[in-house]
């Protein structure tokens, strides 16, 4: 056999752009140097114990073999339940809400449910990571418009300029990873303005809808005059439980919609996990005291963090919602982003993510990196002391 041929590229096209995320890089960093991990955006605490109680009941019960496809019906009645009860929704759990693997596996399977070959799609960024590879493996083209920094806010203008004949979808991310923006009112009715001018669809990402702060408030984009028959609604049981490894999401939406939806999720999972599906069935009937008292405990974690940022000499962004701070690196000597990370993580042991990752132009995250504040006490307290040694 000639070891000097070629071998074959076997990886699809679509595929060969994607390489290691810096995701996976800082937390081997983390690992290997025993760093606070701030950068993984995920709770190193368990959510409600009725609920994870819950989930084992169901395991006993025998709820253990394949789900409906699109949900368990107690999952999707408690689903149109808490709509109706936070949002003012009415909808149908049969033909309106779709349960997913997580809000990811929503998200992926509506861009190939929604998006053809060379249509546009706007997405704001710093945006959520699995945004644009969804887009690029239906086929679609990316579109930016930026939330400019320090505010984290787009400009009316260049979102105007970004809806074109080709536009088929935007996707709207509120409250927003990984900025903590929490679009107003009146951004959302600008959005919807241009949706119903240009017949586009809107994908909105509410994962993080209950972890809004003092002084914001979440709009759904859906209950806006005339966007029903035009939004997805996706969310999930993660972020506000504090179980994100229970892979629980759905998709919210008029029936052609979900039809849509359903059909290429079917192929995707087929079902998710059916016991985890009937314990946060019974986490959104938790009381409105529990959604407050969440909010609350973030406001107060994210308070410590972003005055421990501050006393280390870096430039904190207040979120208004989610549960990441963004701050500014432009008073250190690093040239960017990933170089202060990778520096902060070997020196300090604090693990972060730098933010041009979340840029189709890196260049425009290079002076910020993020941090979250999802962790105990002790992990919050512990990465202080060592940034603050780092000053």
């Amino acid at each position: 056999m000639d070891d000097t041929r070629q071998q074959r590229e076997h990886r699809a096209t679509r595929i060969r752009s994607i390489g290691t995320s810096v995701f996976a890089e800082m937390s081997a960093l983390a690992r290997q140097y025993n760093a606070v991990n701030l950068g993984q955006g995920f709770p190193d605490f368990d959510g409600p114990l009725e609920i994870r109680q819950a989930a084992a009941d169901a395991i006993m019960a025998g709820r253990n073999q394949y789900a409906i496809s699109h949900g368990e019906t107690p999952l999707r009645e408690a689903i149109a339940a808490h709509a109706l009860r936070f949002h003012g929704q009415k909808l149908d759990p049969n033909t309106e809400i779709t349960a997913t693997s997580g809000a990811t596996e929503a998200l992926f399977c509506s861009a190939l449910a929604f998006i053809e070959p060379g249509d546009e799609v706007i997405v704001f960024q710093p945006a959520y990571d699995s945004y644009v590879p969804s887009i690029r493996m239906a086929g679609g083209v990316p579109v930016a418009v930026t939330l400019h920094a320090p505010e984290f806010r787009f400009d009316p203008g260049e979102l105007r300029a970004a809806f074109t004949q080709r536009t088929r979808v935007i996707y709207i991310n509120t409250p927003h990873n990984p900025s903590g923006t929490v679009f107003t009112r009146e951004e959302l009715e600008l959005i919807a303005s241009l949706c119903r001018e240009h017949d586009v669809l809107a994908i909105t990402d509410e994962v993080y809808e209950h972890i809004v702060f003092t002084g914001n408030t979440h709009h759904r984009l859906a209950t806006l005059p005339d966007m029903w028959e035009r939004t997805l609604t996706i969310s999930s049981g993660g972020k506000s439980f504090s179980l994100t490894g229970w892979k629980v999401g759905w998709g919210i939406g008029p029936a052609p919609l979900m039809n849509a939806l359903r059909s290429t999720h079917q192929f995707a999972v087929f079902a998710g996990t059916t016991p985890v599906q009937h314990a946060i069935a019974q986490a959104l009937h938790l009381p409105d005291t529990y959604y407050a008292e969440l909010a609350a405990d973030y406001q107060a974690r994210r308070d410590f963090l972003c005055d421990a940022l501050a006393a280390a000499g870096l430039a904190p962004r207040v979120p208004e919602g989610s549960y990441f701070i963004l701050a500014n690196i432009e008073s250190t000597p690093f040239a960017t982003g990933l170089e202060f990370s990778r520096h902060l993580v070997r020196e300090a042991g604090v693990a972060s993510i730098p933010l041009d990752s979340f840029y189709l132009d890196p260049s425009h995250g290079e002076k910020y990196v993020r941090f979250c504040f999802c962790k105990r006490w002790e992990t919050l307290e512990a990465g202080a002391a060592r940034l603050k040694s780092m000053g």
